[in-house]
């Protein structure tokens, strides 16, 4: 999940909760962050410095936190997405030659 959300937050900006899994689904109907997962997760990445959060109002005048990705989340983003693209290099190095 945290791959996803700090993408998000660095292509997109500070985004709210509702708004980081709105564009997730909007990208892909496959991929499902549901709120019971991405709170804790938010509270999580903020406490390892990954993201800060800060009190916005929304488009409906609404009280609500936006996320901002930090440089630590920035470096951390990059370690994940290597990560990711050396696991999805594997699976498909098997599929290929098994």
């Amino acid at each position: 999940m945290a791959l996803l959300v700090l993408t998000v937050l660095d292509r997109r900006g500070p985004l709210h909760g509702y708004a980081i899994t709105s564009h997730i689904h909007n990208l892909s109907d496959a991929l499902r962050v549901e709120e019971g997962s991405l709170y804790p997760s938010l509270h999580r990445m903020e406490e390892a410095g990954w993201i800060k959060a800060r009190t916005i109002k929304t488009e409906h005048n609404r009280r609500a936190r936006a996320y901002e990705i930090t440089a630590v989340g920035r470096r951390k983003l990059g370690m994940e997405e290597a990560r990711w693209r050396s696991i999805t290099d594997a699976v498909d190095h098997v599929l290929k030659h098994a």
